[in-house]
């Protein structure tokens, strides 16, 4: 697992792109509109995102933004897409 810490200042956008293995990104201030080319929407402070392995996706800050990314895995280690649900 690997944390990296994002800040954005307003208006700054994150360009699409896709990463290998799944992720959490935590807003801890401020808010992030994202975007994955099938759904959009708005995540704010104190709510998460996940991201699947894969996906692409791209985030815009309209005001300073603050947040935290949690890498679940390591590049070249086949990954599992996240899921809310409880094993049985």
């Amino acid at each position: 697992m690997r944390v990296v810490g994002l800040r954005l200042e307003a208006g700054q956008t994150v360009p699409e792109h896709r990463n290998a293995i799944p992720l959490a990104l935590i807003v801890t201030g401020g808010r992030l509109l994202f975007d994955d080319g099938r759904a959009s929407g708005e995540v704010g402070a104190g709510e998460m995102l996940l991201i699947n392995p894969g996906e692409r996706h791209r985030y815009h800050a309209d005001v300073a933004t603050s947040a935290y990314l949690v890498f679940a895995g390591l590049p070249g280690v086949r990954s599992r897409t996240w899921t809310l649900r409880r094993k049985s």
